[in-house]
């Protein structure tokens, strides 16, 4: 029996919420988000909540539950609050800026690496900070994946991208014998 499921998900001001047969429309100003349950959940709101209720006895269906009701969840925190992440670059030479809808990374290759900012997705830079914004959560994560992705951390100097709140684990390098 799913834990999370039970909970109902919140509706605060400014955030409409409706069912549509199996998919459940979020929408706050010009934004919307759709969220396809595939028919896996029943879905009723009701007084300033969506509750979610399983729609069979099956092992999957409670699984579905949980998830669904957890990625609802995140679609109406996005439009509420948002997420963010933030990336710290370390090394000689190491930069980033923002050039129009690209942000080109300079990391030590003999090149630089544009990356194609996706749509809903604000990046902002600070020193040697990149900041990712958005309203969903998959797609900010993933934004952040991909970038950190150009340049993991190494284990000796710490040289590359990785995330503010991210320890590197150090190796000792050679000693002399």
């Amino acid at each position: 029996m799913s834990r999370v499921g039970k909970n109902p998900v919140a509706i605060p001001s400014g955030v409409e919420v409706s069912v549509e047969g199996g998919v459940i429309v979020v929408k706050k100003g010009n934004n919307e988000k759709r969220l396809d349950t595939h028919g896996r959940v029943g879905i009723e709101v009701k007084d300033n909540e969506v509750v979610l209720s399983r729609a069979g006895e099956d092992k999957q269906f409670s699984a579905y539950w949980g998830t669904y009701r957890a990625l609802l969840a995140n679609i109406i925190e996005g439009f509420e609050k948002g997420f963010k992440k933030s990336l710290e670059i370390n090394g000689v030479g190491y930069r980033a800026a923002v050039k129009g809808k690209t942000l080109e990374l300079q990391l030590g290759f003999s090149h630089p690496i544009n990356f194609d900012i996706p749509d809903g997705i604000n990046i902002t830079i600070e020193k040697n900070v990149i900041s990712i914004s958005g309203i969903d959560k998959q797609a900010v994560g993933q934004a952040a994946a991909e970038i950190r992705a150009y340049r993991p951390p190494e284990p000796y100097k710490g040289k590359g991208v990785k995330y503010t709140d991210e320890h590197i684990i150090r190796k000792a390098g050679k000693t002399a014998s």
